[in-house]
């Protein structure tokens, strides 16, 4: 049995690491099943203009699911399938509220997600921020959430068989066949 695969792509606020998922999803020559990890709810206007921006740049052939941040229905509901997770940071997000703050129960539920994605034989394309070059934040939620997003980014990186550091729309390759 084919089992899946996972590419870990990961930068900066606006580096290009979407655009970078996309164009890898699309060349996958897979069904494209887009998972938008921000809620839809409650939104400010920026916001909604980015989740507008986001849907029109995407093909229409892609199944995008909104608002569902089940790591193992999702996989079901993608097997055989490329999945494109935009983005990891924003689902740990959802996951801090939903475990009200536990981090061990978060990377609990994201290991056990990354092991359904394999065992479903999802093609998964994984995009995350790198939040952790910069000054140590003073409080201490944002602390928290700093470390959660370099410890799943680890996690993540250590199931992927490619991973792809993208700053300003340039990729560096950190993990993988260079080609």
């Amino acid at each position: 049995m084919n089992k899946g695969s996972i590419h870990l792509i990961f930068g900066g606020s606006r580096s290009g690491k979407s655009r970078f998922a996309e164009n890898t999803a699309a060349e996958s020559g897979n069904e494209v099943f887009y998972v938008a990890t921000c809620r839809t709810s409650d939104l400010d206007a920026e916001m909604q203009d980015r989740i507008r921006r986001h849907r029109e740049q995407r093909p229409t052939t892609w199944e995008t699911v909104e608002n569902i941040f089940d790591f193992s229905m999702l996989a079901k509901k993608c097997a055989g399938k490329t999945m494109l997770l935009d983005c990891l940071t924003m689902w740990l997000g959802n996951a801090l509220e939903v475990h009200n703050g536990n981090l061990d129960a978060i990377l609990e539920e994201l290991e056990q997600g990354l092991n359904h994605l394999k065992e479903q034989s999802v093609t998964a394309v994984i995009v995350s921020n790198e939040v952790g070059m910069g000054i140590v934040p003073m409080g201490g939620a944002t602390r928290a959430y700093r470390d959660l997003v370099g410890w799943a980014n680890q996690k993540v990186a250590s199931h992927a068989e490619t991973v792809d550091f993208i700053a300003a729309g340039c990729p560096l390759r950190l993990k993988g066949s260079t080609c």
